[in-house]
């Protein structure tokens, strides 16, 4: 009988010790490994609690520093300020009392020092919670090129407007710009009821001033998609020179009208029944990429070379911070391919995927990952991450691009955009599109430059009357200021 007692005695105590080294194995997991998932989580609102005791490490970008924070004097808090928050409210982004957007999103845990390669301390001291300053983001952008584009915008009396600049070999968002604006040091304040208060006039305002308008909504991109057809065009076997369909008007099969050339193109080059491609891409011949997408190459080819360029889907710029996805249709219907494929009616985009469509002619066609953040820094100045410059894909070939920079280049020499000559824009792509019901446009303008070493890639859509060259001296101004 003793002998069984000491059996069930022993098995109760290994079962015991076999419990309090998994609750320990579990708790050691929880503290050490996994609380920040648990911090994280949206349904943890004690993750909001204390978050303004934390003296969070600064955003800079080309030496300026953007976002920082200051200690509340007489207290122990520290409030979140910003420079020229409604040039950089679009890369910082905001931090209040119970949310945060932007670069101050994507680097939450690199400025709050709980990103775990931040410590150099021992495994207990993580567990015991041990308090690691916060690190510092470094942006992609350059501040003066940032500024040229925001007052520019600014000026221009459109009610919604964006601006976008790439390096195309590496995909560094050099210019991310958006009017109207908002200053993050409104919501971002310790007093509840004043940041209440502001977030609740914004949120109010048709235009949306929090609303990134570079990446975060869509239009339609209007003649500049042209430059997508045309890619497809010479994916299927066209090059500049090759003859294409023209004419003053074209009715696709099962439309109810015909699409016309603007009003302008009356017996200039357009009108003619057959000329070359580059010709129509110069002068934005509408019935020639009406055809082209509706006929040959054809909606399919289009729809897939558009994926190429990344439209389809989402598009990364930092952790967590996503574009819109840009889309065109694809579809059995003539009329619908066809209206798609001059940038109207199911075709929209963002200012950041029509910069990439420029930055794969100047990139030898190469579609590169844009990305906002250039590093992460420990609190002592120590690397922590350095973003890698990634393809995407390729869109064209190295000739193809070539021949699509020839075709730009075309446009600014004696096409739509040739009032920008002696600017810094090489080559590019005017679009309008017409905003059914509204008394304004969006005015599109895509380019390259500069003219002496065309490296960067850069998108402006303003919305106001006129066409897509009133957009061109923004994009020239942004060039000139990256130099």
């Amino acid at each position: 009988m003793m002998r069984g007692t000491d059996k069930a005695v022993r098995r109760t105590w290994v079962l015991t010790v076999v419990m309090v080294l998994a609750l320990m194995a579990n708790v050691t997991y929880l503290q050490g490994f996994d609380a920040q998932n648990l911090r994280d989580d949206r349904l943890n609102a004690r993750q909001f609690q204390n978050r303004n005791k934390i003296a969070r490490g600064p955003i800079v970008a080309g030496g300026e520093r953007l976002a920082w924070s200051r200690q509340v004097p007489g207290e122990r808090t520290y409030q979140r300020r910003y420079l020229d928050s409604r040039v950089f409210a679009p890369v910082t982004g905001y931090f209040s009392r119970f949310s945060q957007s932007g670069l101050e999103d994507a680097g939450n845990h690199i400025l709050d020092g709980t990103d775990p390669r931040l410590a150099t301390t021992s495994l207990v001291d993580r567990i015991l919670g041990k308090k690691i300053p916060g690190g510092t983001v470094e942006a992609t952008v350059d501040p003066d090129a940032q500024r040229a584009a925001y007052q520019a915008l600014a000026a221009s009396g459109a009610r919604r407007g964006a601006a976008v600049a790439l390096d195309a070999s590496t995909g560094a968002v050099l210019v991310l710009a958006s009017t109207p604006s908002y200053d993050a040091n409104e919501v971002s304040t310790l007093d509840a009821g004043r940041a209440d208060a502001a977030f609740r006039r914004l949120n109010a305002d048709p235009l949306k001033p929090m609303l990134n308008k570079a990446t975060g909504e869509l239009f339609p991109p209007g003649s500049t998609f042209k430059a997508v057809v045309a890619a497809a065009a010479m994916t299927a076997g066209a090059d500049e020179d090759t003859r294409v369909r023209a004419g003053r008007a074209y009715r696709p099969r099962g439309a109810g009208q015909a699409i016309n050339n603007d009003a302008a193109d009356i017996g200039g080059q357009c009108d003619q029944a057959a000329i070359p491609l580059i010709d129509a891409f110069a002068q934005s011949c509408n019935t020639t990429f009406a055809y082209m997408g509706a006929e040959q190459p054809g909606n399919a080819a289009v729809a897939d070379q558009a994926a190429r360029f990344g439209f389809g889907g989402r598009i990364a710029i930092a952790d967590g911070v996503n574009s819109a996805a840009s889309s065109y249709p694809r579809t059995d219907q003539p009329a619908l391919a066809a209206l798609g494929a001059i940038g109207q009616g199911s075709t929209v985009a963002t200012p950041l995927q029509m910069a990439m469509v420029a930055a794969a002619a100047v990139n030898d066609g190469q579609v590169m990952k844009p990305y906002l953040v250039d590093r992460l820094l420990g609190a002592d100045g120590s690397p922590v991450e350095k973003t890698r410059p990634r393809r995407l894909g390729r869109a064209l070939s190295a000739d193809q691009a070539r021949r699509m920079r020839d075709m730009m280049e075309a446009v600014v020499r004696e096409g739509t955009g040739k009032t920008l000559q002696g600017s810094a824009v090489l080559g590019g792509k005017t679009g309008t599109a017409d905003v059914e019901g509204a008394s304004y446009n969006d005015r599109w303008f895509i380019g390259f430059g500069p003219r002496s070493d065309p490296r960067y890639a850069v998108a402006v859509m303003t919305e106001a009357p006129g066409y897509g060259i009133n957009s061109g001296p923004i994009a020239a101004r942004v060039i000139a200021a990256l130099g």
